[in-house]
């Protein structure tokens, strides 16, 4: 029987209808140049701890509410529904590219990366359920994490700046275009997943973020990604993120490696239990 994507929980629903209005009024809702918050320069200042709140990191397609991997745990462990961040709603995938994503979904728990506390990757790491602080200054940009404590150095007009090697949050060099921030991000691992849905790149993923007020306290990001050995074009995703205005703000530790010990060496425990 198919679900609707229609959630009955009433305060998930309100939240997921004001999403909806917030991406579909992107397009007349830029801040006004005297509303952007600036630095000294006359930069956009982006400094401050954000947040996204959208269900992107359980899938960025549009997706229906369903059983979770771990039914003991009912309603608390059900997947959320979701609107997406995809537009044009799906993901311009090669046929094989596609597959491959099947089968990641299949077995998600076992497969995502993200279970096991490796770096999250950009885009994903901007949509994840936990805040991410940026630290800006004339030539570089910091973005640190909550999640694992990942982190990424963002440098400014350096277009020169060659990445020694791969990465997990990739090689980020940035410019402005107006009011605008633009991060070009390449050189990322190719073992990130973008969501638990499995959706998935290579080693020749781009990834063109842009950072723009709304107002004040909300940023618009889009991200264009450009992957020839998986997608068949170019494709976007766009959702606001919201200043966190709590007293006190600050970001706190969530290293997760102590929460994968049992899950990555748990059979190996159990085998030496049993042989003394």
């Amino acid at each position: 029987m198919a679900r609707s994507l229609i959630p009955t929980n009433f305060p998930l629903a309100a939240a997921i209808i004001a999403g909806l209005i917030s991406l579909g009024s992107f397009g007349s809702a830029f801040a006004q140049p005297t509303d952007i918050p600036r630095t000294a320069d006359g930069r956009p200042n982006f400094n401050g701890v954000w947040q996204a709140i959208n269900t992107a990191n359980w899938n960025i397609e549009p997706h229906a509410a369903d059983f979770g991997p771990v039914v003991e745990m009912g309603a608390i462990g059900a997947i959320p529904a979701g609107l997406g961040i995809v537009e044009g709603d799906e993901i311009p995938y090669t046929p094989e590219a596609r597959r491959q994503q099947q089968l990641n979904q299949a077995d998600w728990l076992a497969n995502d990366p993200l279970v096991k506390c490796y770096m999250p990757g950009i885009p994903r790491a901007n949509y994840l359920p936990f805040p991410f602080q940026i630290v800006q200054s004339t030539d570089t940009i910091i973005f640190a994490y909550e999640f694992a404590s990942a982190s990424r150095i963002v440098y400014v007009d350096q277009p020169d700046y060659e990445a020694p090697i791969l990465s997990w949050m990739g090689h980020n060099l940035a410019s402005y275009e107006g009011d605008s921030l633009v991060i070009d991000v390449t050189d990322q691992m190719p073992d990130t997943w973008f969501d638990h849905a499995g959706n998935h790149h290579s080693d020749a993923l781009r990834v063109t973020e842009r950072y723009t007020y709304m107002g004040p306290n909300v940023i618009r990001y889009e991200a264009t990604l450009e992957d020839p050995n998986t997608y068949t074009e170019p494709w976007r995703i766009s959702f606001p993120l919201y200043r966190r205005l709590d007293e006190n703000m600050q970001l706190l530790e969530f290293k997760c490696v102590e929460f994968t010990e049992e899950l990555l060496y748990g059979d190996l425990r159990k085998q030496a239990d049993a042989t003394n």
